[in-house]
């Protein structure tokens, strides 16, 4: 487990590949994670004697607009028809919905007469607490299997299709025009960057508002969050990059947070350009990024420090077994099996997974091809450590699993830092 590093500040090695955001030919690579299965690709048991398909897992950096990105696209239509993740199965997901969606409806006014779009609305979650309320919701889901669960579990329309400016138009044709969209945890998704801020752009109101989460690239690098790495998650976000992306469509970010979720994300706010006063906080951010933006120092201690992590976490896992423990799994997480496969742990170290989400349970991880059982198998079996895949949730899994532990039980929590709690 040495990760592949490359020498960034070599022109002669940049990727002929162009940016997802500034169309420029010429990436600077930061790691190679190497060839690995699909994240999501859970295997049925009827599969496990087939091979699985792999694809090259690079990471890049563009000097000209400082996007982040994976150099290779998974077909969209491979990733995400039928998808196994469905947000109303974490607690966090569903209160941290909930928070800005109260949040919102108060500053924005929101009513019968208004409408609020959500792309990737995955089974409604979020949309859900805006339809309880009367407002109006439109969920764009290409996922066919969790649209159908947003309609006939939370009653949020949806239409299952991938957005982009040719749906955008359609719905504006057909009358409808947003007051809010949301878009969390999706840019990163998105091979059509462009395609899908143009359609934010043709269908948001003139006074509307687009509201946007995903992973911060600051945060990622800091804390060595290389799990989330993977084949649907083809760019890593600084509000640099987002800036040049939106104001390439008329469109001008107002507004940011840093929010803890997920590791570390950023919340924007999206307005076009000119109907809205843009806050300090985003002249501010701009101003902290430059600083480290466009540096390829910034970049490159990555690898080293994915190595090391690795090292501590293989060794203690190879200590504990050795010992006589047994070790599980809690998590059957995309983010799981970038660690998993890139470290090369498998089933002489771990015994199985155990997951909420009752799609996942029976079927089996990509790659290390590990069970999956439903929670309650810790309490029935009592493994002496769980190796936490879902640490962005760790203080809601310790709570949900407050009796295991209590039993003796420990959980092994491996990013920012490898720690036993």
């Amino acid at each position: 487990m040495v990760p592949e590093l490359f020498s960034i500040d070599s022109c002669a090695n940049q990727i002929a590949v162009p940016c997802r955001i500034c169309s420029q030919v010429g990436l600077n690579p930061v790691i190679s994670l190497g060839n690995t299965p699909l994240a999501n690709a859970l295997l049925r048991e009827e599969e496990l004697d087939a091979s699985e398909s792999k694809w090259p897992l690079d990471l890049a950096w563009c000097p000209t607009c400082s996007l982040v990105q994976i150099t290779e696209t998974v077909p969209p239509e491979k990733l995400f028809r039928d998808y196994p993740y469905f947000s109303s199965f974490s607690d966090t997901m569903v209160s941290h919905a909930r928070s800005i969606v109260e949040r919102i409806s108060d500053a924005r006014q929101l009513g019968p007469d208004s409408l609020v779009v959500e792309v990737a609305s995955n089974d409604g979650y979020l949309l859900q607490w805006y339809r309880k309320a009367g407002i109006p919701v439109l969920g764009i889901e290409p996922a066919r299997n969790i649209a159908r669960v947003a309609e006939a579990e939370r009653g949020v329309r949806t239409i299952s299709e991938f957005f982009g400016q040719d749906l955008a138009r359609e719905l504006v044709v057909s009358g409808e025009r947003a007051d809010v969209i949301h878009a969390n945890n999706v840019l990163a998704h998105v091979a059509d960057l462009n395609g899908v801020i143009s359609g934010f752009a043709t269908l948001l109101k003139p006074d509307g508002v687009a509201v946007i989460e995903s992973p911060y690239l600051k945060d990622l690098m800091d804390h060595v969050e290389f799990d989330t790495i993977y084949h649907e998650h083809l760019c890593y976000f600084s509000l640099t990059a987002l800036t040049q992306l939106f104001g390439q469509h008329g469109l001008e970010i107002v507004d940011v947070e840093r929010l803890k979720i997920h590791g570390g994300s950023l919340r924007i706010v999206a307005a076009k350009a000119g109907h809205m006063s843009v806050k300090q906080g985003v002249y501010e951010l701009l101003d902290e990024e430059a600083a480290w933006v466009r540096n390829p120092e910034f970049y490159s201690s990555f690898g080293e420090r994915v190595e090391s992590l690795g090292q501590e976490l293989v060794s203690l896992l190879h200590t504990l077994k050795a010992n006589g423990n047994r070790i599980a799994v809690y998590g059957a997480s995309a983010k799981g099996s970038t660690l998993l496969n890139y470290f090369g742990i498998g089933s002489d170290l771990l015994e199985y997974v155990v997951d909420r989400s009752t799609v996942k349970q029976g079927q089996y991880t990509p790659g290390t091809r590990l069970k999956i059982h439903d929670p309650s198998r810790l309490m029935e079996d009592q493994p002496d450590y769980c190796l936490l895949l879902t640490w962005n949730f760790a203080e809601e899994v310790l709570a949900q699993q407050s009796q295991y532990r209590r039993q003796g039980g420990k959980f092994i929590i491996p990013i920012p830092n490898v720690r036993v709690a």
